[in-house]
């Protein structure tokens, strides 16, 4: 994780009313997003996590998508997206997302009763899009098996979630600069 450890060290941080809020490639698409750290991080999630049991990824529109997209070439899992439009099918289920710094409205589709589902996310801070889409997977009849985020920022999390999260880095935001706290 070199590659990520060393891009979330040199990345920009603003402010978000009181909220620090750090802009990288993983969490922004900004600046661009390179090839190297996707294999990077998808190679990191394959490693760290038992894939066997899982029949779907799940994430959420907009910066969970270049980390599903990843991890399926890695894996041959398909994923599935809770939209940021509703397409008005008989099984989609209404997501509201909240995070740490705003919320959202999102539609998800695809769930097949029984699908055992890991979460795919960029980042967790408050854990609201991880219980939002575990929520919503289990109103679908799919179960959660997991969540994985690539980054964890320090003291957040303090959603109770369903499943266990793993993360690649665990980050925090001291005056202005992101310091890696953890893994």
């Amino acid at each position: 994780m070199e590659r990520l450890r060393r891009t979330l060290r040199e990345a920009p941080v603003i402010d978000r009313g009181e909220y620090q809020y750090f802009v990288h490639p993983v969490t922004d698409c900004y600046p661009q997003v390179e090839a190297e750290l996707l294999r990077e991080i998808a190679t990191g999630i394959a490693e760290r996590i038992d894939l066997s049991g899982v029949d779907k990824l799940l994430t959420a529109e907009a910066m969970g998508i270049h980390h599903a997209t990843a991890l399926t070439l890695e894996t041959e899992i398909p994923f599935l997206c809770a939209r940021k439009r509703s397409y008005g099918f008989e099984d989609e289920v209404a997501v509201h997302q909240t995070t740490a710094y705003a919320e959202d409205e999102l539609s998800l589709n695809g769930v097949e009763p029984g699908d055992r589902l890991l979460i795919v996310d960029d980042v967790v801070s408050s854990g609201g899009t991880l219980r939002a889409l575990c929520d919503a997977a289990e109103e679908a009849d799919g179960e959660p098996v997991g969540a994985v985020a690539v980054i964890r920022r320090a003291g957040g999390e303090d959603v109770d979630l369903p499943v266990e999260v793993t993360s690649l880095v665990e980050v925090d935001v001291v005056d202005g600069s992101v310091v890696i706290v953890g893994p």
